[in-house]
């Protein structure tokens, strides 16, 4: 596959690629697993690069096909490194990020734990193993050691991760002591560690006179020298060991007993690469610990690169491949049959394979139940005039939901990384409680001590706390956001965290979008709006990360009634799932479904009375509607997101006898506005001259002359596209530059976000009535 990939035309001119040596060292324990111990309830994240040898398996099950492989890293191939979403076979966890798709396996064995927790229909089938296979140099991973302290807090259970410890990374071979500091890890965190470093050879030739000298040398050797005589060779190692142990006597004998071919074979037969061994461990843990098997490997085992620092890219010439095809017992033209090279009849080999266990039930993909959403959620919390924040409307609205016996509020859990109570999710939780498979009390409660929080454990609990790591946060609602799909049982997943932080969990994010994971993320406080904590906790760039991230519609609402209708969406979205036409209202791609990131402010602001529309709902979720509609010739239009919306309103104001029918636009979504838009322009161009998003319709009766002031308390290029929908002149304001402390005016007033600055531009902007004073 690999080579046939780095052979064919290159028509661009870019690299392929397909690590061949990678793969090459996983070919031993993937058997193992997949044909011997794996179970249809176990679920493995594939180490990237071996995602050849994944393809190759699912082909020979009959879960891929030959195109695909032949067409491998091609447009509409088999995938470079696993994915859910654009491979045919049966990939659990997408791959390819290094190391997320080992700290996923802990959080889907807790989410694992939570269901059976319930007591659920689909939760009575024994737990299944939640199993990552990791490249040695995937360990330098920082959100892997993250993973593994939040493990240790929730009791982790059911997870192996096998270290594929070929000792090489991408740019050479690792450091001396490695396996000690990774036993030394795993054990601190209370995990068993299992070690496979010897292959059934080695552990006979241990056995033999002179053994246990032979086997203190390897014991001894460090990595580097070790790989060197791998891509040596027999000869190599004969002149080595020799140089090393010779006139001993018995180790003497050891070695010249055997030929340069058998002597190599034997320095290479370590535990990762000897099926006996791998059953054998694998099959014997009789427990549910969580468990690292350090398993030793050759970087390229049996193939010319083996052992070689610079194997990672490496790719066997024309002429080695024609040897290893003739070791291989593959006659040329037969390359892509399915048993070529194996011995034994062709009946018996598919006897073998149609009783292997994991794949006896076939495609394990579940399917659940959509849950309803009840009216009232999109309800607004909020009386006219109050102010509230958006952050508090969100505490109520989940409050409101926690109080019901819904199903929606069953399926819903929350998670938080130690920012529970700021973010608002105090409520829901006092009423629906924390989830730990073992109950704990509240001791502050007990000791009759006075606090707003009831801090309960249970297994009933519906809120799963974490330490403060986003990367964890996003990981967690990766794994809860494919609960339907691993383990049959529908959660609705929302996650919450101070939205300048999305940032340090950004990878982990578009990892779980890249799976089709569905959630709710709350980023709450944002903006410069949190004014006296500084830049540190300002966010800027996040409205830009929400229209640019796939898999996720994001919103910025300004009032509660547009976060009310929003969230009740945002429900129903995230368990939709299918191949609709665009909808031609909007060009959005909506019956496909995804996650939602929602961004909250701590701003409390008057809640607005508004005219009638019956639209108002669809428009909110399209992602704006007119606050003031302009009239026939309007000069400006005002177009805001989020609570910037107080100076967007008064500005306008300011401005109503200076200027001509002034709108004011609410934006809640620039993503799916701006999507829209995107969308409705390539179908024009694909010939459907009629196709007309939202955004035209709402600015498609402006003037000529109408200029468009647009503000935002983040990154102006969030609405500065505004211009380009009609070819309105638009001057957009928001925050470029870290934040400093001092009040919300202070603030909006540096940056040039208040009423006044907004009037000032506008004024600048449009011509008519000039003379104005406002400072």
């Amino acid at each position: 596959m690999i080579d046939q990939a780095n052979r064919r035309e290159k028509i661009d001119g870019v690299k392929v690629g397909g690590h061949q040596a990678s793969s090459a060292s996983m070919v031993s324990l993937m058997t193992a697993l997949y044909f011997d111990v794996l179970r249809p309830q176990d679920r493995v994240a594939v180490k990237p690069h071996a995602s050849p040898v994944f393809h190759a398996i699912q082909y020979l099950m009959g879960n891929q096909t030959l195109e695909k492989l032949q067409n491998f890293r091609g447009f509409h191939g088999a995938q470079s490194y696993p994915s859910r979403t654009k491979d045919v076979d049966d990939v659990d966890f997408s791959t390819g990020s290094v190391g997320l798709g080992v700290g996923i396996t802990p959080f889907a064995s807790l989410i694992q734990d939570y269901v059976a927790a319930k007591g659920w229909s689909a939760t009575k089938n024994k737990a299944g193993r939640m199993i990552a296979l990791v490249g040695d140099a995937e360990l330098d991973e920082g959100n892997v050691y993250e993973a593994l302290q939040e493990g240790w807090k929730h009791s982790l259970r059911n997870c192996w991760w096998i270290i594929d410890y070929n000792r090489q990374s991408l740019d050479g071979v690792v450091r001396e002591g490695l396996y000690d500091r990774i036993e030394t890890v795993f054990k601190a965190f209370g995990w068993d560690v299992v070690t496979l470093k010897y292959g059934a050879l080695q552990r006979a030739a241990f056995k033999e006179p002179g053994g246990e000298a032979l086997k203190a040398w390897i014991d001894a050797c460090s990595n580097q020298l070790y790989s060197a005589l791998l891509f040596q060779g027999g000869a190599a190692w004969r002149k080595r060991l020799l140089d090393d142990l010779g006139d001993q006597g018995n180790v003497s004998a050891l070695i010249e007993r055997r030929s340069n071919d058998e002597l190599s074979e034997l320095m290479n037969n370590l535990g990762g690469h000897c099926l006996e061994r791998l059953t054998e461990t694998f099959n014997g843990i009789d427990h549910d610990r969580p468990t690292a098997f350090i398993a030793y490997t050759v970087k390229g085992y049996g193939t010319p690169l083996a052992g070689h620092k610079d194997n990672h890219s490496g790719l066997m010439t024309s002429a080695q491949l024609q040897t290893f095809q003739e070791q291989m017992k593959v006659r040329p033209g037969r390359e892509w049959e399915r048993l070529e090279g194996l011995d034994g009849s062709g009946a018996k080999i598919q006897a073998f394979l149609d009783a292997v266990p994991f794949f006896a039930k076939g495609r394990r993909r579940h399917r659940a139940e959509r849950i309803p959403v009840p009216h009232t959620v999109a309800v607004s919390p909020a009386a006219v005039r109050e102010e509230i924040s958006t952050q508090a409307a969100f505490g109520r609205i989940l409050d409101a939901i926690a109080k019901s016996d819904s199903d929606l509020a069953t399926r819903i859990v929350t998670t938080s990384p130690d920012v529970t109570v700021s973010t608002n999710l105090g409520p829901w939780v006092n009423r629906r409680q924390l989830f730990a498979r073992q109950e704990l009390a509240d001791v502050f409660r007990d000791q009759h001590i006075p606090s707003a929080q009831k801090w309960e454990f249970s297994p009933k609990g519906q809120h799963i706390e974490l330490g403060i790591a986003e990367m964890n946060l996003f990981l967690l609602l990766g794994a809860a956001g494919l609960s339907h799909s691993l383990f049959g049982e529908r959660l609705l997943p929302i996650g919450t965290l101070y939205d300048p932080f999305v940032s340090r969990g950004l990878d982990a994010l578009n990892y779980a979008c890249y799976q089709d994971a569905r959630f709710i993320v709350v980023g709450t406080p944002s903006g410069i709006s949190l004014s006296s904590e500084g830049g540190a906790h300002q966010s800027i760039a996040q409205p830009l990360i929400g229209m640019s991230q796939d898999g996720l519609a994001s919103f910025e609402p300004a009032f509660a009634d547009e976060l009310a209708v929003i969230m009740a969406w945002a429900f129903d979205y995230m368990q939709r799932d299918g191949e609709g036409d665009p909808d031609e209202r909007t060009w959005l791609r909506d019956e496909t479904g995804g996650s939602v990131y929602l961004r909250l402010s701590t701003r409390q602001i008057e809640q607005p009375g508004r005219k009638p529309n019956s639209d108002f709902a669809q428009e909110v979720i399209d992602g704006a509607t007119w606050l003031k509609e302009p009239g026939p010739n309007a000069d400006l239009v005002i177009a805001y997101q989020g609570t910037v919306a107080t100076e967007a309103i008064a500005a306008a104001g300011m401005l109503a006898d200076r200027r001509r029918d002034i709108g004011v636009l609410s934006i809640t979504s620039a993503d799916r506005l701006n999507a829209g838009w995107q969308a409705a322009q390539r179908e024009r161009a694909r010939g459907n001259l009629r196709a007309l998003s939202h955004a035209e319709r709402l600015l498609g009766k402006l003037p000529r002359h109408c200029r468009i002031v647009t503000v935002i308390d983040g990154h102006p290029a969030t609405l500065a596209w505004l211009g380009g929908v009609m070819g309105n002149k638009t001057v957009s304001l928001g925050v470029e530059h870290f934040g400093q402390t001092g009040t919300v005016s202070d603030l909006y007033r540096h940056y040039g976000m208040d009423a006044i600055s907004i009037t000032e531009i506008a004024l600048g902007l449009t011509g008519g009535m000039s003379e104005y004073s406002p400072r």
